[in-house]
């Protein structure tokens, strides 16, 4: 068990050091995907030289001899994030430009602008997608609007400085970060968090 936890606190700390550089304050935005060529989509976006970024965990897949390898696959096959790069008319041109069927998820019915993720809340997202890190488990958007919580701020331990709601799963208490597609939560101690 105490090895478990040293595994997980070293995992946290080589997490927050590879995405030190990921701060930014450029938003992000959430693209769905008609197709499951996603890794197609992440490179058309990449060769016009924009950044992109797919949720990733590790699954165990059986070869054709019968050994399991550890594979990183993509956690929603249809959803892809994609930083802000010039005006949204110049990012809405890329995206209809694509040859690949997609749609930017927009503020509300109504009202058809992108809904900007702002660049904090997309890096404490990256932050806890990293695959590394045990003990976290990924939502739907329906499911997360389901769970109860407080916000808090993480003010001791790996996760300092992060924050989202305190929800609980299994007699386990989770810190929950939702973006629009998805959501993430990781394991934290209460007594760790804060209300804000």
């Amino acid at each position: 068990m105490m090895e478990e936890k040293k595994l997980t606190t070293e995992c946290l700390d080589d997490a927050a050091q590879s995405v030190s550089e990921l701060r930014d304050y450029s938003p992000w935005y959430a693209i769905k995907l008609y197709t499951t060529r996603q890794k197609e989509a992440a490179d058309y976006f990449q060769n016009k030289g924009l950044e992109t970024f797919i949720p990733e965990e590790y699954m165990d897949v059986e070869d054709k001899n019968h050994g399991v390898k550890h594979v990183l696959r993509p956690v929603v096959r249809n959803l892809i994030f994609l930083k802000k790069e010039g005006t949204e008319a110049e990012m809405r041109n890329l995206v209809t430009a694509s040859t690949l069927k997609m749609s930017v998820v927009t503020k509300s019915k109504e009202d058809k602008s992108y809904y900007e993720i702002p660049a904090t809340q997309m890096y404490e997202f990256r932050a806890m997608c990293n695959p590394q890190l045990t003990m976290r488990k990924y939502l739907s958007e329906e499911q997360a609007h389901l769970k109860k919580g407080d916000k808090v701020l993480v003010k001791h331990g790996p996760l300092k400085g992060l924050t989202g709601r305190l929800v609980r799963s299994n007699k386990m208490y989770y810190l929950l970060k939702e973006v629009p597609g998805m959501a993430i939560m990781i394991k934290v101690t209460r007594w760790c968090c804060e209300k804000i």
